[in-house]
């Protein structure tokens, strides 16, 4: 399952860098580049697990992290990724 995920994360970078254009890579709020929070909510949604939980299941999947450019011992903290859903 998830090489298939890893598929999805890839193929989500790619779709959200073309939307954002020029945009992609200016940080929102976090530190993180828009990017990153968007393809995280992909994620989160597609693998079906809360706000909460996306930090811990990240740093297990290392592969992810990587494709991401995220260290998996500096994870956003799961209110960050509220809050940039609500924007």
């Amino acid at each position: 399952m998830e090489v298939d995920l890893l598929d999805f994360v890839e193929q989500c970078r790619q779709l959200v860098k073309q939307a954002l254009g020029k945009h992609a890579g200016e940080p929102a709020s976090g530190g993180f580049a828009r990017w990153k929070h968007v393809v995280l909510h992909c994620f989160r949604l597609e693998d079906g697990h809360s706000y909460r939980e996306t930090p811990n299941r990240l740093q297990y999947m290392t592969e992810i992290c990587d494709g991401l450019g995220l260290d998996p011992d500096d994870m956003p903290d799961f209110t960050t990724l509220y809050k940039s859903f609500d924007r």
